[in-house]
């Protein structure tokens, strides 16, 4: 195992059917004013709202919203939040929904009291604040980001058509609590879980996929890869079997918790690509980088051809008696695929709204990363892209996820 490195998580957890009793307990470490923060209303529908809302009075606090946070948080939305959360003096940012909500309840808490702009100072220098920073809380209702115990935010600037990811170094942006109900993710659309399954599994390829010493990281890897495929290939077939998607969530947040990246450089360029993507036509993250995936890794694959065969061997179970070490690695890769369709993931950009007079755009938004086994440059970003376009895609499986 290479590298040094130190190792924090503060976030705390409450897992399981009861958990959201404890938010009684949280709340009393906290200030009066609580500023709610949700999505599109989805948890007016299904209960939640009402839930949250009763212990919030219960508990004697002050609360104001910040509602309609969409899936690919804007700018905009994040100076609207800010101006709410500094108006109301808020002592804790309560973010109940998904990914994006606790993203960008991350994004509002170092940005209410930072003298500068935060999207320069934050997601263009990539600085860390020098100011007070307001706690977050996390009540999960979709999983896939990972965000309720890590310190990453994505903001998009729908000016420049960047959507740009910052994952903060001080522990302390990290949420100091989040709730975790798996009965909640069960009211989604068979199309969110997939897109969620499928971004957990690309956080672990993006760290796995680094490196090429003997990592602790990379056997914990594999196993929260293959019970992901398990439970995935369960919760498809039956979105209402509780055990599936209690372990897709778990899975969910040791994928991107930082545990499985210690030792680890790191790749990350499936997210710059699928960002790119997201940024040009707003389209579901898990499904960006569903489709930019398979071209990316069979490029970089000769560049980490001992990693993809460690892959196809004990993630996919690729027997690699009588061929060569290349032959085991695009099966291992084909298995992903056939998997990928399993699933009903979109695997063609222009799917999601990209054509061709939009690639050089994307290609130009797109963030080379240097910590895989190839960096690449701006033509091999389009070539990406081209191929992705061009690639076929069975479309029966998402028509019967829109329901």
């Amino acid at each position: 195992m290479l590298g040094n490195f130190s190792y924090c998580n503060p976030t705390k957890l409450y897992f399981g059917e009861d958990s959201l009793n404890y938010l009684n307990e949280e709340l009393q470490k906290y200030g009066k004013n609580v500023v709610l923060v949700y999505g599109g209303g989805s948890i007016k529908k299904n209960g939640i709202y009402d839930e949250v809302i009763e212990i919030l009075k219960k508990n004697g606090k002050n609360v104001a919203e910040i509602a309609g946070v969409m899936p690919n948080p804007t700018l905009a939305k994040l100076y609207e939040g800010v101006e709410i959360a500094k108006s109301h003096q808020a002592d804790l940012l309560l973010a109940v929904g998904g990914g994006s909500v606790c993203d960008y309840s991350k994004a509002v808490s170092v940005s209410v009291n930072c003298k500068e702009d935060p999207w320069e100072k934050y997601f263009i220098r990539f600085e860390e604040p020098d100011c007070e920073v307001i706690p977050v809380g996390c009540v999960l209702t979709m999983v896939g980001t990972g965000s309720e115990m890590n310190a990453g935010s994505v903001i998009t600037n729908q000016d420049t058509k960047q959507k740009i990811g910052h994952v903060f170094a001080d522990e302390k942006i990290m949420p100091r609590f989040s709730i975790l109900n798996p009965g909640y993710t069960m009211t989604l659309p068979k199309y969110q879980m997939v897109s969620g399954i499928y971004d957990i599994f690309n956080h672990i390829c993006e760290q796995y996929f680094s490196g090429e010493d003997d990592n602790t990281s990379d056997y914990m890897s594999e196993g929260l890869m293959r019970s992901l495929l398990k439970s995935s290939r369960v919760a498809v077939k039956n979105p209402q079997d509780y055990e599936a998607r209690s372990n897709i969530m778990w899975t969910a947040t040791w994928a991107l918790n930082t545990l499985v990246a210690m030792g680890k450089s790191a790749d990350w360029m499936v997210h710059m690509l699928g960002q790119a993507v997201g940024g040009y036509t707003n389209a579901t993250h898990g499904m960006t980088l569903a489709a930019v995936s398979l071209p990316y890794y069979r490029y970089i694959m000769p560049y980490g051809l001992e990693k993809f065969k460690r892959f196809a061997v004990n993630v996919w179970n690729v027997s690699p008696e009588g061929k060569t070490d290349e032959q085991v690695a695009r099966e291992g890769l084909k298995a992903m695929e056939n998997w990928m369709n399993e699933l009903g993931l979109v695997m063609n950009i222009s799917e999601l709204g990209a054509n061709e007079e939009m690639l050089e755009s994307i290609a130009d938004v797109t963030f080379p990363m240097s910590g895989g086994y190839k960096e690449l440059n701006r033509d091999e970003i389009l070539r990406i892209f081209k191929e992705s376009l061009q690639r076929k895609f069975t479309k029966k499986s998402h028509q019967e996820m829109s329901v």
